[in-house]
């Protein structure tokens, strides 16, 4: 049983009864009532497989894209090219692993984690196995480095995201191993993609990576979708079922009678729906997934969607939400949705809101299947990697409730395409997710500004050192034996980095942006005075810190996130985060290479690769002072006049 908490207030949002484009509705349903479909996490289970295939994922794309800078020299050689020629090549393959994030995931969103991994696998080794026949470096450009890289982001980015969609309790533990695939991948690969360069040249070394690639798409197939639950509301006294399910169903359609009263003389467009003053209609026809009400509201007409109704109606609504509700969650059986799938479906009407259709048919009648579209994006705590104690979301709710409160439901549009099983040029699941993932209505918040600025400046500096630690190591005294394991270092310090920054940052009392900065404070202050020695203690304890300083770096960004900017709007600064991180990781490796052909010498580009990660720290020392100002100056905005 699940009692209502009242939701938190979304950021970035006001909105008005004036702008609220709805549209005239038909008739309601005389039997409607209100039911949502929702994903809830197993826990456990074929978790752990999925928790196995995604470490496999990450050891592989990671493993092979941070090992990449050993090609770079005997490609230079080949084809007689500077060393800021040949940079572009890893780089391109990083950059796009990361800039394509929002697109791949829209297209998860729609077709979900498994296809869009086994396309990916193709597409990333047919790139490879092409590469081997390269004629040039710019071959190399867009063959290796951009279809390789939309290829590897097919793979990461499912890889990452369902372990989420299967743990709960033990999310942070479950998201900590499948990224440890990264540290130990590179561990892995450092060595191994040396060894194979110098017995085989670098073309067979791609050819084998792409051979290596193809492990993935025996992962993808793992990645079993779940079952939604349709949940509906029950009541306390098994006795009383019948008669309050009808008052239910009578006091809302009392108030959807009402509505259609009230609003019968107004007609807008098609494209004014969704809209308002503040969040206007997006550039891909839909709305932000945050202008949807979520599965908590559609029971109780709450929040936000009811300043959309008039006076009236919200009266009634806020009447009805007031009361103690309970609900139910009741698996769907396969026998269930066959049956279903082979009845008619009555045209789909309004429950809350306008910018919601929700199938209703009679309520003696099961429901179709077409309602239990559950969408991974249509989730607001998606990206998020970290322990959901730290969500105050989770914390001041039951589990099914919280589920309820950060699922927004589809439309019909979306329900009836996936139903359909048509293919559109863009479906509704594809263009939604990316009007949430790109929703520049965020750059709005200073806050948001100064950690997405500082991720491209981290990114900047991030490959650097995988790329040029090991050469610059050989050329200046090093043994080969030990400049071939520094980039395995670093791979060792992202294992422990990543799980030690899990337990810490688990612990409500420490601060994750302290944490964060301190962390890239210390990799950029230790980038910058790596040239000092090259003593082969000094070396290692340098990637050492290095690969600590990038593990917190990337376990803490969800946590920053939602405890300085809001856990509905996670989905939206990641969206954004992805491009600003790979155009740093675009960038980053070519301004480098560029430096070394200008001075000679690796020196300098540690140097300013070191600044560029230190920059990024020292931009978020004041995040925390400028959210309090951030979410004073929101308040008093959204505070009405006297």
């Amino acid at each position: 049983m699940v009692q209502r908490v009242a939701t938190d207030e979304r950021p970035f949002e006001t909105p008005s009864s004036d702008e609220s484009g709805l549209g005239r509705s038909d008739s309601p349903s005389d039997d409607s009532e209100p039911e949502a479909a929702l994903v809830v996490p197993p826990d456990g289970g074929w978790g752990w497989v999925i928790v196995a295939a995604s470490f496999m994922c990450n050891f592989l794309v990671d493993g092979i894209i941070f090992s990449g800078g050993m090609l770079l020299e005997p490609i230079q050689k080949e084809f007689n090219a500077s060393g800021g020629q040949v940079a572009p090549v890893n780089s391109l393959l990083a950059g796009f692993y990361l800039l394509a994030g929002p697109f791949v995931s829209a297209l998860a969103n729609k077709y979900g984690f498994r296809v869009v991994t086994i396309i990916g696998s193709v597409i990333s080794s047919a790139a490879f196995a092409i590469s081997y026949f390269a004629t040039s470096v710019e071959y190399l450009y867009l063959v290796y480095g951009i279809v390789g890289g939309l290829g590897f982001c097919m793979i990461y980015m499912p890889a990452v995201l369902t372990v989420g969609f299967y743990f709960e309790r033990w999310r942070a533990l479950a998201t900590g191993l499948a990224l440890c695939g990264s540290g130990v991948g590179t561990f892995v690969f450092a060595p191994l993609t040396e060894t194979l360069i110098h017995g085989l040249g670098w073309r067979m070394t791609i050819l084998i990576h792409a051979g290596f690639v193809l492990l993935c798409l025996v992962c993808g197939a793992l990645f079993r979708p779940i079952n939604p639950v349709r949940v509906t509301l029950a009541d306390q006294q098994e006795e009383d079922t019948s008669r309050r399910h009808e008052e239910a169903v009578e006091k809302l359609n009392s108030m959807l009678k009402l509505h259609n009263k009230l609003d019968s003389g107004i007609s807008m467009p098609t494209e004014m729906r969704f809209t308002n003053k503040v969040s206007p209609h997006t550039w891909m026809g839909v709305a932000n997934n945050t202008r949807y009400p979520t599965a908590e509201e559609i029971f109780r007409g709450s929040n936000s969607h009811l300043s959309r109704r008039s006076s009236a109606t919200a009266s009634t609504l806020k009447n009805h939400g007031n009361k103690p509700f309970h609900f139910i969650a009741v698996p769907v059986a396969e026998k269930d949705e066959q049956e279903d799938s082979n009845s008619n479906i009555d045209n789909a009407e309004p429950l809350i809101s306008e910018s919601v259709k929700v199938v209703t048919r009679d309520a003696r009648s099961r429901r179709s299947h077409i309602d239990l579209v559950a969408r991974p994006f249509y989730r607001d705590d998606i990206f998020f990697g970290g322990s959901l104690a730290r969500v105050p979301q989770y914390t001041s709710r039951t589990s099914l409730g919280y589920h309820l409160h950060v699922t927004h439901v589809p439309t019909q549009e979306d329900a009836q395409e996936e139903h359909s099983g048509k293919c559109r040029l863009c479906p509704e699941a594809v263009r939604r997710a990316l009007a949430t993932l790109l929703d520049v209505s965020l750059f709005r918040s200073p806050t948001f500004l100064i950690l997405a600025v500082s991720g491209f400046f981290t990114m900047l500096g991030f490959f650097v050192p995988y790329m040029y630690v090991k050469q610059r190591a050989e050329l200046n005294g090093v043994g080969k034996a030990s400049s071939l394991m520094l980039v395995s270092a670093i791979g060792v310090a992202n294992i422990i980095g990543r799980i030690a920054c899990g337990l810490v940052s688990s612990t409500p009392k420490v601060s994750p942006l302290w944490l964060n900065n301190i962390a890239l404070s210390a990799g950029g202050i230790a980038t910058m005075i790596s040239g000092l020695c090259y003593d082969d203690f000094y070396q290692f304890g340098y990637c050492a810190i290095f690969g600590l300083s990038i593990a917190c770096f990337a376990s803490l960004r969800s946590i920053l996130v939602v405890e300085y900017i809001g856990l509905e709007q996670l989905t939206n600064c990641f969206g954004l985060f992805l491009l600003f991180q790979g155009f740093g990781a675009l960038l980053g490796a070519p301004i480098a290479g560029a430096l070394m052909d200008m001075t000679k010498s690796y020196e300098i580009s540690f140097y300013v690769s070191g600044g560029f990660l230190l920059l990024s720290a020292v931009m978020c020392y004041p995040v925390d002072y400028i959210s309090r100002w951030e979410k004073s100056r929101n308040k008093l905005a959204s505070t009405p006049k006297v």
